[in-house]
């Protein structure tokens, strides 16, 4: 009672077929997978904005630097 044998396996995987059908299966995994591919994706995107937003942030903390004109008299 530990442990399924073939037979439970068998059994199991003759109703998931009954319930699902064939083609349903491999449809299935094909959005599973293109859900992943759509969260990796997200991610990259996300780490891609966080790095824009610290150079921006970077940028903005330095200071300005200005040039002033010399004024020249005239005597």
């Amino acid at each position: 009672m530990g442990s399924f044998s073939i037979w439970h396996w068998l059994i199991v995987l003759v109703v998931v077929l009954l319930l699902f059908g064939r083609g349903k299966i491999p449809e299935l995994m094909g959005d599973m997978a293109k859900g992943i591919k759509n969260f990796r994706k997200g991610m990259s995107d996300d780490d891609a904005h966080t790095e824009e937003t610290k150079t921006v942030e970077h940028q903005a903390d330095e200071p300005v630097r200005t040039t002033t004109a010399k004024k020249t008299s005239k005597s």
